[in-house]
């Protein structure tokens, strides 16, 4: 049974739905850690809630992106984790780290990457800017997490229409709802079973 750190910087919707799927049988794996970029959160209300060990790492507290990463990197490996899950977490870590827990880090982005991803397209920014440009379906994104923003192989996509009446609000709660849950427990799944192979830039479901 694979081990799983999931880190979180808000209300951690994405982490019950690992939290529900583990629960009923979809993930073989266990959350063995749940780690904040900031205290108070609601995400660790979630993790209490389900007897899950949180640490809460703050950005503030580190004077560069390597000592923050590393310290993100070490609460990683004390817990044991096998697989890294990045549910809804603000930060870009190093390349130390990911090169340190290569092709173990799992990231879900709400666009269709390369669309609208990347430093500064985090949040409901994404989707105000999907309806600015004009875009007629959306979605979402799990990735493998590397040295680029956003620009690790992808493992699993899903779209949706933006509807004309879209607000940034009501099209973020579709993304989440319709295709950032499913397809984040499905990827977390998919690695639990072994069943993901990276060939160069892609990746296959075995």
């Amino acid at each position: 049974m694979r081990k799983i750190v999931v880190l979180v910087s808000g209300g951690g919707t994405n982490l019950q739905a690992l939290i529900d799927s583990i629960s009923d049988g979809r993930i073989n794996g266990r959350i063995v850690r749940v780690i904040s970029s900031k205290p108070g959160v609601y995400a660790l209300e979630r993790a209490k809630s389900a007897d899950i060990a949180c640490s809460v790492v703050c950005r503030a507290d580190y004077r560069s992106i390597e000592e923050y990463s590393d310290a993100i990197a070490n609460e990683v490996e004390n817990s044991g984790g096998d697989l890294v899950v990045m549910a809804g977490f603000l930060s870009i870590l190093s390349q130390n780290f990911t090169r340190r827990f290569e092709n173990a880090v799992i990231n879900v982005h709400p666009s269709l990457v390369p669309a609208f991803c990347g430093a500064g397209y985090y949040g409901i920014k994404v989707h105000e800017a999907v309806l600015e440009y004009g875009a007629k379906i959306t979605g979402a994104t799990v990735h493998f997490v590397n040295e680029q923003c956003d620009g690790g192989p992808i493992i699993l996509q899903k779209s949706i229409e933006v509807r004309h009446d879209d607000t940034p609000q009501s099209l973020q709660l579709r993304v989440m709802t319709e295709c950032e849950h499913p397809l984040l427990v499905q990827a977390v799944g998919l690695f639990c079973q072994g069943r993901i192979e990276i060939c160069g830039r892609k990746t296959v479901i075995v």
